[in-house]
């Protein structure tokens, strides 16, 4: 079976096709600049040369059309015919109170799609582009829709209701739904596996630590709490999101700078975090450690609030669970940031973690970073989102 994942932006669309077999990575790519001037297709088949074209795509029909030649094209493809596509997977981001798990694309499910537009409105419409360009690009194979916010809707209602008036909640479905949540399920699942827990109650941390940061703690691979909520901008200091903050410094800051409320949200999305805390200096984390090294206070201080925000995090988890077995790092920071796994992981001397300094001297590899003697099981587990969702369309394929 061969699954072909899609994961759809306003103006990007990025692709993976996987030999369900052996979960090999067959081909994967990248079509950016979608009705904009400049746009271009990069197709890389594994193990054969990355492949270039440049050429317009005024809209995600188009980009789709490429994709499927590229796949097949007799110099650079991985499948003769378009038939050898088993089934489609798609990431969409929010499934609202509708959807708790992946589910078979029909005219209903494109509807509650539709329905999330207001609590997903930047990618729930080109995630639904997506799926309507593959329907017309290769009728009658199956699709699937792998939601963001599905993994979170496992929450009780002691841990997703927000304290404001119930009738916000009836009208609008206003509650913490959490995001980043195919890679909790994904990180959180392996954890259990590596780590050789009880599949039925291992109590699982998971840091997705990138540019967007989240934590999640779940029991026997259920979320019981997820530091994102209604939208991405909840939990974590992140690279340019703020966090949480006190609600009522919008009011304070609108009245001072003479602001509207979008334009708040505006800058608490992408003028805040890191960036905005190290004076501008940049939303790359990265960036911020190489003038923290070099004595810039302010970077140093962004550094410090993020790593202390983390572990408040997971000690806040580690109540929520009574315990907890086994921490797990993931995504661009969680897997590359040595020093960052450290100094979190400074704070956890409570819970027994010991980490052993040798085997944290790694990046982006599946490894046990702590010592025989700790009493919680740390853990880098590189995340993978894409065969995630293969797996998941796999399952409902097969029925």
């Amino acid at each position: 079976m061969k699954i072909l994942v899609i994961n759809c932006g306003s103006s990007s669309l990025k692709y993976q096709f996987i030999d369900m077999d052996n979960e090999k990575v067959l081909a994967k790519g990248l079509c950016e600049r979608i009705g904009i001037s400049g746009s271009k297709l990069t197709h890389e088949p594994v193990g054969g040369e990355k492949f270039i074209v440049e050429k317009d795509m005024p809209d995600h029909n188009i980009a789709i059309s490429l994709v499927m030649e590229a796949l097949t094209d007799k110099e650079h493809g991985v499948i003769r015919d378009i038939s050898e596509i088993s089934a489609v997977g798609h990431r969409v981001v929010h499934g609202g109170m509708k959807y708790s798990e992946s589910t078979v694309v029909d005219k209903a499910v494109k509807e509650g799609i539709r329905e999330c537009f207001d609590l997903g409105p930047l990618h729930n419409p080109a995630n639904l582009m997506g799926i309507e360009a593959v329907e017309k690009a290769i009728p009658g194979v199956k699709n699937v829709v792998v939601f963001d916010t599905a993994f979170g809707m496992a929450m009780p209602q002691k841990a997703c209701r927000y304290a404001i008036p119930n009738e916000y909640y009836e009208k609008y479905s206003i509650r913490r739904y959490g995001f980043h949540g195919t890679s909790h399920m994904f990180v959180s699942g392996e954890a259990i596996k590596f780590a050789n827990l009880n599949p039925e109650n291992a109590k699982v941390i998971v840091c997705h630590l990138g540019n967007g940061a989240s934590v999640s703690a779940s029991i026997g691979g259920k979320c019981v709490d997820t530091s994102m909520g209604l939208t991405p901008l909840e939990g974590l200091i992140m690279g340019t999101r703020s966090g949480d903050l006190d609600p009522a410094i919008i009011q304070f800051i609108a009245n001072k700078e003479n602001k509207t409320i979008n334009e708040l949200l505006d800058i608490l999305n992408k003028k805040s975090g890191v960036l905005g805390m190290s004076g501008g200096i940049s939303s790359d984390f990265r960036d911020i450690e190489k003038e923290a090294q070099k004595g810039n206070e302010l970077a140093k201080t962004a550094l410090e609030a993020f790593k202390y925000r983390v572990a408040k995090y997971i000690g806040a988890y580690a109540a929520a669970m009574n315990g907890v077995d086994a921490i797990a790092f993931t995504a661009g920071i969680g897997e590359n940031d040595i020093e960052g796994r450290r100094d979190i992981c400074s704070y956890l001397g409570y819970l027994g973690v010991e980490i052993d300094e040798k085997a944290n001297d790694v990046r982006g590899k599946l490894t046990l970073i702590s010592k025989p003697s700790s009493k919680v099981k740390v853990m880098l587990i590189p995340t993978n989102e894409e065969l995630a969702i293969a797996r998941d369309t796999k399952r409902l394929i097969n029925g």
